[in-house]
């Protein structure tokens, strides 16, 4: 079960984050909510729900009058024309685990949302406030949108505030300008891990592991050496990562620019990290390994 409305509503009473609560009839769109709440000076927010060809799933949260290509994003992530379509309805249920029109950031707030890519329209800054669901469309409230940013914060979520009616230029000297903000496949993480528990290491042929990962067949004096070079790199495995994850993240910004650069190293880390640092904690191991191996097997040398 995801949240309910009441948990939502004393979630952000608890971080102190000032919103004003409208009761009304369920609503399905963004015209009926303005029947109720339309004369209240703010932004009333339109929030589509859609998908990718590899089934990846993003949220779009716009002002009600923005403009949403979807062909036009779906460039911009670097999936193509047609790339993105609305998700089906049994997935509202299933992966944000709300009611159908009741779409909005705060169904990010369930753990079985936590691969769902975020974009928030820049149009919400110049807003006194903004009208969203609290994840049932019987109630709306109010609030400003840099508390809303501060809820995501606290669930652990990144926010990007997009350009949605932007239609910038994409071809081989122009990246996609999103494209930090598709989401990782899921899948590739499970296989990585699950390769690397069930990787074996053959002793009967000694090895050489470097910081690149690459294996070399080598003797055993080249063994000794080679294991004295690298062993002060495995020393400390998680800062090896930490450098290395902290480079990815310059070239992220350099790429994708501070923003958007700060969200794909966040859910690069977030995804990936533990599963580098037990790599290099097994490469650690096995250089030990492999190490003692050949100090203990090689045939003595002749006089």
């Amino acid at each position: 079960m995801g949240f309910s409305k009441e948990q939502l509503l004393e979630r952000l009473q608890a971080q102190q984050i000032k919103f004003s609560q409208y009761e009304h009839p369920v609503v399905m769109t963004v015209e009926a909510q303005a029947k109720y709440v339309g004369h209240i000076k703010g932004g009333l927010s339109k929030n589509l729900f859609l998908k990718d060809k590899k089934h990846r799933f993003y949220i779009v949260s716009a002002l009600s009058d923005t403009k949403v290509d979807l062909k036009v994003l779906s460039q911009r992530l670097g999936l193509g024309k047609g790339g993105l379509r609305m998700a089906p309805e049994e997935a509202v249920g299933e992966i944000l685990q709300v009611p159908l029109g009741c779409v909005t950031p705060f169904a990010l707030v369930n753990e079985s949302a936590q691969h769902v890519s975020l974009m928030l329209d820049e149009g919400f800054k110049t807003q006194e406030c903004c009208f969203f669901h609290p994840l049932s469309n019987d109630t709306t409230i109010s609030l400003h949108i840099q508390d809303l940013h501060k809820f995501l914060k606290s669930v652990g979520r990144m926010v990007a505030y997009v350009d949605l009616e932007a239609n910038p230029p994409v071809g081989k000297d122009q990246p996609p300008d999103l494209a930090a903000l598709v989401p990782s496949d899921t899948s590739s993480i499970t296989d990585v891990s699950e390769k690397t528990a069930a990787l074996q290491i053959d002793n009967s042929k000694p090895v050489s592991v470097t910081v690149t990962g690459k294996v070399s067949k080598v003797s055993s004096g080249q063994q000794k050496e080679k294991m004295g070079n690298t062993g002060n790199s495995f020393a400390d495995p998680e800062k090896l990562i930490e450098e290395i994850l902290e480079k990815i993240k310059v070239e992220n910004i350099k790429q994708h620019g501070e923003q958007l650069g700060d969200v794909a190293f966040a859910r690069l880390h977030k995804n990936l990290s533990s599963d580098l640092k037990s790599l290099a904690v097994m490469f650690k191991n096995t250089a030990y390994t492999e190490g003692f191996f050949a100090g203990t097997h090689c045939p003595p040398k002749r006089l």
